[in-house]
């Protein structure tokens, strides 16, 4: 087969296209679905979707620097962001300088803004883990950063970030050619740790026995996703309507947070819904196709992570969403309101925009 390389000068536009589509749709739906209770909390029904724009332009402001950056450069930063990143993990979980909601120690304050280290842990084992394997394969050095990561994650505790942030390295770790048995035995941990730390907490428990009843404990366990459920049947094929939904008048947890995808199929239908999906398939294989052009092995390994990551918490919201996996708390990529999740997802964007612009062409 003969091979012939050609250096492309300019970014992936589709994938920039796509990604910056999602955002502005994530902008206008955040106003939507946070409009009750921003009015209700703040007499001011644009509170959220402004803080929400803020986040969007500190987000453009890294995709901007991050694809314009050579993303080699990036390769002897990733042990140092790892080192600052558990050290943010850490401190998240002592008295006075976490902040709590709804039951866990995730943020940090920071003069007003509220920064999520979790969402850091995303990118910055991405670029380790991706350093790591261009050079050679380390099952230790894997399992111990990836172990003492996980182990500062589920103190908080944050399971949902926790699943995207193990598949996405074992993804990294397929894609660097790690032994099969290596692949499986892994796997297999993983999937008895989970279980082991879903059947030793009560709520994670009541959730797994309602992803099997959803009729058990209908004000209680089930409501949430009872509740998503009716926001997304009663959106039928077209929906309701832009802005018509009824869940967001406080009967939907998390509305603009987690479960706005619920809201987009309320108002916007089936096919509304189906669109959205559609673009996400879209960008996904965007990304494994500047995976395949990278030309080496690290912008590989790093297009693979930054895709996975992304792709697999999209499945993730969507698949709890319409009950096909047990509920978690997991934003979606781009559209939910939350500035740590779209400043860093934009900023992995960045990376993967960078890494296209070196991509070898083979015939």
């Amino acid at each position: 087969m003969v091979t012939l390389k050609t250096q492309a000068p300019k970014i992936d536009r589709w994938l920039l296209a796509c990604v910056m589509g999602l955002t502005l749709f994530g902008i206008l739906m955040v106003y939507d679905a946070s409009v009750v209770m921003a009015f209700r909390d703040f007499s001011d029904k644009y509170f959220y979707v402004r803080q929400q724009a803020v986040s969007v332009i500190l987000g453009l402001v890294a995709l901007s620097f991050l694809a314009r950056i050579n993303y080699h450069r990036l390769q002897n930063f990733a042990p140092f962001l790892l080192i600052v990143t558990v050290f943010l993990l850490g401190i998240v979980l002592l008295p006075h300088i976490g902040v709590r909601a709804l039951g866990a120690k995730r943020w940090i304050n920071f003069g007003g803004f509220n920064f999520q280290p979790a969402e850091l842990a995303k990118i910055s084992l991405i670029l380790y883990f991706s350093s790591l394997f261009s050079k050679k394969i380390k099952i230790l050095s894997f399992l111990a950063v990836l172990g003492a990561v996980v182990l500062l994650l589920m103190l908080e505790p944050d399971l949902g970030t926790t699943v995207v942030l193990v598949a996405s390295s074992l993804s990294i770790f397929f894609a660097a050619g790690a032994p099969l048995f290596a692949l499986s035995g892994l796997a297999g941990i993983v999937l008895l740790a989970g279980l082991t730390l879903i059947l030793t907490s009560d709520y994670r428990r009541e959730r797994l026995l309602t992803f099997f009843d959803i009729g058990r404990d209908p004000l209680g366990a089930s409501y949430h996703i009872r509740q998503v459920l009716l926001a997304l049947g009663s959106g039928g094929l077209l929906g309701l309507g832009l802005g018509a939904s009824r869940q967001k008048y406080e009967y939907l947890p998390e509305s603009m947070t987690d479960s706005i995808f619920a809201i987009i199929g309320e108002e916007l239908g089936f096919l509304g819904a189906a669109c959205l999906i559609l673009v996400f398939l879209f960008i996904i294989w965007r990304g494994f196709n500047v995976a395949r052009e990278a030309p080496d092995k690290f912008g590989q390994l790093l297009a693979v992570g930054i895709t996975s990551w992304i792709g697999i918490q999209a499945l993730v919201n969507f698949a709890s969403m319409v009950a096909l996996v047990p509920l978690t708390g997991i934003p979606l990529p781009f559209i939910s309101y939350g500035g740590s999740s779209l400043v860093v997802s934009l900023a992995g964007v960045g990376i993967l925009l960078n890494i296209s612009k070196y991509r070898v062409r083979k015939k």
